[in-house]
């Protein structure tokens, strides 16, 4: 489908971003806490979390806002890339899958632009032999490239490679100026709008994993399912 994956029409410089990422690997990067979903080494670091601290590597934990960390404030083009991304940020995190490395088909309900809510990718280190499966389908992300998926969607990654996988990954919400982006890079409105609605037991399946975040935006898309399953009764 073209809404579940689509590069955006933004784009960055490949040593800007190695040179940001140089500073980030002298930190101490944290073991990604979901080790049920990978095989091998992934680990992460925050540029912006709900703590401010850079080993708080939790995408969405407790209601509360999201902070710039110590480490952003030495990055310069990471912090330019974010400000010129006129959209509410929340986790922003550098993701590093090392080779031979596999993060396991798994989904992140509720994580799609339809929903409110986007991730998007920006790979700093990758190769051609990373297999990035969404939907079924391998998306080939090349380095300073901005990519758009739907993780609603069953997802993988296996890093094949010799080297180092590590992207740059920047949650947000949606707004007017997303949609615009959105649009012009081939998004389709229409397209969204034409999804089938979810099967019931999808629809609390979905619930019980965004009670668990407890963020405003997932709050919002509660009450939203909320009234559509009491139309069932």
């Amino acid at each position: 489908m073209m809404n579940d994956s689509i590069k955006l029409d933004l784009n960055f410089d490949p040593e800007h971003l190695n040179s940001n990422l140089d500073i980030c690997l002298k930190e101490q990067w944290k073991n990604h806490f979901n080790e049920r979903d990978y095989s091998g080494n992934w680990a992460a670091i925050s540029l912006r979390s709900q703590t401010g601290k850079p080993e708080d590597i939790l995408a969405h934990n407790i209601n509360s806002p999201f902070k710039d960390t110590s480490l952003l404030l030495k990055c310069n083009y990471f912090n330019l890339i974010l400000n010129q991304m006129k959209f509410e940020k929340e986790s922003v995190r550098l993701l590093r899958l090392k080779p031979e490395s596999v993060v396991k088909e798994h989904r992140d309900m509720g994580l799609a632009y339809r929903f409110g809510c986007f991730r998007l990718h920006i790979p700093i280190t990758t190769d051609a032999s990373v297999e990035f499966m969404v939907g079924g389908k391998n998306i080939q992300m090349k380095k300073g490239e901005c990519w758009y998926a739907d993780f609603d969607l069953p997802h993988s990654v296996s890093n094949k490679s010799e080297q180092e996988r590590i992207h740059l990954v920047i949650d947000g919400k949606r707004n007017e100026w997303t949609d615009k982006l959105f649009t012009t890079s081939g998004y389709d409105i229409e397209e969204e709008k034409r999804v089938k609605d979810y099967p019931l037991e999808t629809k609390k399946q979905m619930l019980e994993h965004l009670r668990l975040m407890k963020t405003d935006a997932a709050n919002e898309i509660i009450k939203k399912l909320e009234g559509e399953i009491g139309n069932y009764y």
